[in-house]
């Protein structure tokens, strides 16, 4: 994803570090951009001043922009072969710089949620023995994720999170805690956490490991170079500096030098080595016979002359005394010259200042050097020369200086070649590297959205085995309502059946059967009754008995009985009442009143009627 030209992708993230103090400015901007794209479109927001209205409004939004904006990617010994590398070599180094008690100091920078900086312990207690471990041994652990922190500082962890842990090493540094394996107390307390901004807090110093693996590969390159500074005096001068594998530095090889280049190993480069300055020349004597002096002096003159070096002297006094052929078809100065003081002649200041290095040769008793003294030429191109002004003494006293001119103009073309050819590679190289940071960047963010995937596949199997388990519970459920069901309707066809034979025995009794309830209403009104008195069952029944209008009442007698037995007072009452049946005779009614006892309900009353006509009545009340 690429920001906006209108600056509202920087205003978001000046914005974020205004309010919550954590500066996201010097991060890569494609890495950045890609993690708030990732939360712009959780929310829903399509601008970054939508988004940043968002943060304003929900200031939850800013954990989980922080959970994506700090990818916390890490596991325990992560990538094993540079971490056995620390075991078997870099470990035992501190071991052995370390004497007697003096401590061990280490830093895991942007720590997460601890799994490096356990890692990084367990190694120590190893090497240095547990209890050498718990006195000496000091692991600071830091990062700017508060969350991961309290995770670390917890020091909590799934069986899945330890799969990178040898299984000696979880027995020996792990306990069980739940479900969960959590690290040892005792060792634990080595661990100092804290919370640390690698761009804007100062280091911790005087240590002896720093391990900042695939931090350094988020930020920008002047990011990079200001932390790297950072590291650089955070180390003891022994110290090691312990990269992931995406961070290779070798554009700081003035801070840093390989141990293990492969591991990303490196050493704090040593304090640059001074160099002696060279001594002066000194003057060889030549013993001169007197006969041969002629010869010997045509012969140095040829000598002179024919050298490739273009050579000239100048006395004492700053007169021209000698000038070769080279010099001569270089400077344009002719033997007429010779004699006439330095400073009349153009190559007294051209391509060089010769007098005032002349002076230093004399007062400082050394040959004086100037190197890749640049003199152009009339078609444009430079000519490179090294001049050397070289005192000439003799008994005590200085006769002049040679001044020399090498052409070095090869060598300064190959060394700017050399030169250039080197910043393209180190251009390249850097480009390299930064496609290797963003390919690493893309794998912890492949990485921890495979985790969060697999995390929300467990979440799913999790509720499909609660959904497993509420359908057996429920399957289990039907199958009791199933058996209750079968149970009623046993039980209904056992009542319909009782039902059906208690109306055949009321239907067949000659006698009238009314039944009562508690309240003085008519359940029962059976067939013999309907016959009696002309009142059929479904007009009688939940009907209260002294409000019925038949031939019977009102009777007194028969109200005050039941009355009696629905309150208790009374088992059994006979009457003998005379009443008008359905055909309006006069009979003689026998009435039997018993109490009727129902299972939690008040008691009830049962009236059983018997008619006889009255002799010789016709009818009528």
């Amino acid at each position: 994803m690429t920001t906006p030209d209108d600056g509202s992708f920087e205003r978001l993230l000046e914005f974020v570090r205004e309010s919550r103090g954590i500066d996201f400015t010097r991060y890569k901007a494609a890495t950045s951009a890609r993690r708030v794209a990732k939360r712009m479109a959780a929310v829903g927001a399509s601008t970054y001043d939508e988004y940043m209205d968002f943060l304003e409004l929900h200031p939850g939004e800013y954990g989980l922009l922080f959970d994506a904006m700090l990818i916390n990617v890490t596991r325990f010994f992560r990538d094993p072969d540079a971490w056995d590398v620390l075991r078997s070599q870099v470990l035992p180094a501190i071991a052995a710089a370390r004497v007697g008690d003096e401590p061990v100091r280490v830093w895991s920078a942007g720590c997460a949620t601890g799994e490096e900086a356990y890692s990084l312990l367990m190694l120590l207690a190893e090497v240095f023995g547990e209890d050498a471990a718990l006195g000496r041994v000091k692991v600071y652990a830091t990062d700017v994720d508060e969350d991961a922190l309290a995770h670390a500082r917890a020091g909590v962890y799934t069986a899945r999170q330890l799969d990178g842990v040898p299984a000696e090493l979880r027995e020996r540094f792990f306990e069980p805690s739940g479900a969960r394996w959590a690290f040892r107390p005792d060792l634990r307390r080595c661990v100092i956490f804290g919370r640390h901004d690698l761009l804007a807090d100062a280091p911790i110093s005087r240590l002896d490991l720093l391990c900042c693996r695939n931090t350094l590969m988020y930020l920008n390159a002047d990011a990079q170079a200001g932390v790297l500074s950072r590291f650089s005096y955070a180390l003891r001068p022994e110290g090691f500096l312990f990269l992931g594998r995406a961070e290779m530095l070798l554009s700081y090889g003035r801070l840093f030098v390989p141990f293990d280049l492969k591991a990303r190993v490196f050493r704090k480069a040593g304090a640059a080595i001074g160099v002696a300055p060279a001594a002066g020349p000194v003057a060889a004597e030549r013993p001169v016979a007197g006969g041969a002096v002629s010869a010997r002096r045509a012969l140095w003159d040829h000598a002179f002359d024919a050298s490739p070096v273009a050579q000239l002297v100048v006395g004492v006094d700053g007169t021209v005394v000698a000038v070769n052929d080279r010099a001569r078809a270089m400077f344009g100065v002719n033997p007429r010259d010779v004699g006439r003081p330095l400073q009349d002649l153009e190559v007294s200041y051209r391509p060089l200042e010769l007098r005032s290095r002349i002076e230093q040769a004399y007062s400082e008793r050394r040959l004086v050097v100037a190197r890749n003294v640049e003199r152009p030429f009339t078609d444009g191109q430079p000519q490179y020369l090294d001049v050397t002004v070289m005192p000439l003494p003799a008994d005590g006293a200085y006769l002049g200086v040679s001044v020399t001119y090498e052409d070095v103009t090869r060598y300064a073309r190959l060394q700017a070649e050399l030169k250039r050819s080197r910043e393209e590679l180190e251009t390249a190289y850097e480009e390299l590297q930064s496609a290797n940071e963003e390919l690493e960047t893309s794998n912890e963010e492949l990485q921890s959205a495979n985790q969060e995937l697999e995390t929300s596949n467990e979440e799913l199997q999790s509720a499909n085995d609660e959904l497993e388990t509420m359908n057996e519970e429920l399957q289990a459920s039907n199958d009791e309502l199933e058996a209750a069901n079968e149970q009623e309707r046993a039980w209904n066809a056992e009542a319909t059946r009782a039902a059906a034979f208690l109306g055949g025995v009321l239907a067949s009794v000659p006698s009238a059967v009314v039944a009562v309830s508690g309240s003085g209403a008519v359940t029962l009104w059976n067939a013999s009754a309907e016959a009696l008195w002309g009142l059929r069952a479904e007009e009688a029944v939940g009907r209260r008995l002294v409000e019925l209008d038949f031939g019977l009442l009102p009777s007194p007698e028969l109200e005050a009985a039941v009355g009696e037995l629905l309150a208790g007072r009374v088992g059994e009452r006979r009457l003998a009442v005379r009443a008008v049946d359905r055909r309006g005779t006069t009979v003689d009614v026998a009435v039997q009143c018993a109490t009727l006892a129902v299972p939690d309900e008040p008691p009830g009353a049962l009236v059983v009627m018997q008619a006889k006509p009255v002799a010789g009545a016709a009818g009528g009340r």
